[in-house]
This record gives structure tokens, C-alpha cells and sequence, in this order.
């Protein structure tokens, strides 16, 4: 599971209704599994996603709703969302506008779902859920993952909710890709150095500074490298999940010379 952070403005909204087809680039092309998105009903039906407010029509019933994702989606699993619903303790002759927030966003991933796609693309769905409701979305899909063994983009600004269920992360600021990878690798690779105030350039070859921070007579550095570097002038120490991802989305302290990894989306 990949999950997909930056500030508000960054792109990722946009980069996700381009993979899923509701936009087409202005400049360059977008490639979805192997082919342009909504390039076709197939193309289509391989992609679920689930957008921020988690649409549903408000006038129809889950069992609408249901019986709506049967007769849009070829590969449609009867089976699994029935289930879901059920386990979910939902009425399906209840209208979707009577259900509560996390009900309508659980209705929503279980139409995304029961398409049986091979990429779900979710844009900050569980935004607006309580604690409990969140917990509740992230389990449903953790479920599905393990048992469908689909890929899953998940865009949100809850780091901790990410840190439970993404093994992946991307993190998008400005519309450029700043840092990409595997989490577990990220969090070996990247440290805090405190220490005497000195230059970056004065630090050990082999240690990549991300970020640089100075008072009168410390400096903290963000460094990148292969493995922890012991030496009595300084303390250095390893990032979480959270300082990590808001070293690269905050510009303030960016160590000069630090450039984006990828080119910007467009």
C-alpha cells in the first residue's frame, strides 16, 4: 500500500484523478497498468477510486447503490459487497443520505472495492471521520489488501493513520516528487544530527544533509545515509514516520542545494 502526502495545493488530488481518467494531462502522457486511463471499459474497470467526500446519492438506497456498481462494473463480486455490508452492520434499504459519515465512506470503498480492481486510488477519504470511523475504513481495507492482493494509493495528511497500513510513500510538494521509497528503508536511511553549530560541508562524506537548522551554537541537520554515524561531537538519532515526512514538506531549514527527485507533475 502506497501512501501519498504533501501540503494542501501540492498535486495530489490531481495526480490522482489523472491515473483514475477524470483528468487528461495538459503536457506529457499518464500511463495506468500498462495503458492511458479510461482508455477503455476494461482500463476502467481495473481502477477503483474513492474521492475526499466519498460520493454517494443521497436519495438511493445502499441496496440502490449496490445493485448501481452490478450494472456498471462487468467484474462486479455480488459476494463481497454484500458481505461487507453486512459485517459493516449497514441496512441496505436505508438511503445513503440518512447514513452517517463513516457509513457513507465505508459504502463508498465497498462499491470501489467489489469492482475487483487491481489499483485503488483513495484521495484523503477518512478525512473527515471521527477516530473510530477511521479505524474501522483502515481495517476494511487492510482486509481487502490481504485478500485480493490489490495495490492501493492512499492520499492523506494523517501520517500516523499511513504509518499503520503503508509499507510505500510518496510525498509530493509543489507538484514534484520530493522523496519516494519503501517506508522501512526511508526510516533506516535517514537520521538526526545534532551538534556544535558548523556548516553542512564540514559533516563526513557519505552523509546526504536534507535539512539544516541553526542557533547560536547548534546545529540540527536532517542527513541521509547508509547507516548511523558514531562520533563523540554529536548526538544522532533516528526519524519517525512523521518528522520524516514534515522535514520534506516544510521548505523552512531545506538544506541549500537539495533538489526534488522526480520531474514535477503536469
Amino acid at each position: 500500500m502506497v501512501g501519498l502526502v504533501g501540503p494542501n495545493g501540492a498535486g495530489k488530488s490531481t495526480l490522482l484523478q489523472l491515473a483514475c481518467g477524470l483528468l487528461s494531462p495538459t503536457s506529457g502522457t499518464v500511463t495506468v497498468l500498462g495503458e492511458p486511463p479510461a482508455s477503455g471499459p476494461e482500463q476502467l474497470a481495473k481502477i477503483g477510486f474513492v474521492a475526499q467526500d466519498a460520493p454517494t446519492y443521497a436519495a438511493l438506497s445502499v441496496a440502490d447503490h449496490l445493485r448501481l456498481g452490478a450494472r456498471l462494473n462487468p467484474g462486479w463480486d455480488a459476494r463481497l459487497a454484500d458481505d461487507r455490508i453486512r459485517r459493516l452492520g449497514i441496512d441496505p434499504a436505508q438511503r445513503a443520505g440518512a447514513l452517517s459519515g463513516g457509513q457513507r465512506a465505508q459504502l463508498a470503498l465497498t462499491l470501489a472495492v467489489a469492482k475487483r480492481p487491481g489499483l485503488l486510488l483513495l484521495d484523503e477519504p477518512v478525512a473527515a471521520l471521527d477516530p473510530l470511523a477511521r479505524r474501522e475504513f483502515l481495517r476494511g481495507l487492510m482486509e481487502f489488501v490481504a485478500e485480493y492482493e490489490a495495490t492501493v494509493v492512499l492520499s492523506s495528511h494523517l501520517v500516523s493513520d499511513l504509518e499503520r497500513v503503508c509499507d510505500h510513500l510518496i510525498a509530493l510538494v509543489a507538484s514534484r516528487v520530493r522523496l519516494a521509497g519503501d517506508v522501512e528503508e526511508l526510516l533506516a536511511t535517514h537520521f538526526r544530527l545534532t551538534t556544535a553549530r558548523r556548516d553542512g560541508d564540514s559533516l563526513p562524506d557519505g552523509l546526504e544533509v536534507v535539512r539544516a537548522v541553526h542557533t547560536g551554537r547548534q546545529s540540527t541537520f536532517v542527513v541521509r545515509a547508509e547507516s548511523a554515524v558514531h562520533d563523540p561531537a554529536w548526538v544522532m538519532e533516528p526519524l519517525d514516520l512523521e518528522d520524516l515526512v514534515l522535514t520534506y514538506l516544510d521548505p523552512a531549514g531545506a538544506a541549500p542545494g537539495a533538489r526534488p527527485v522526480a520531474e514535477p507533475l503536469r
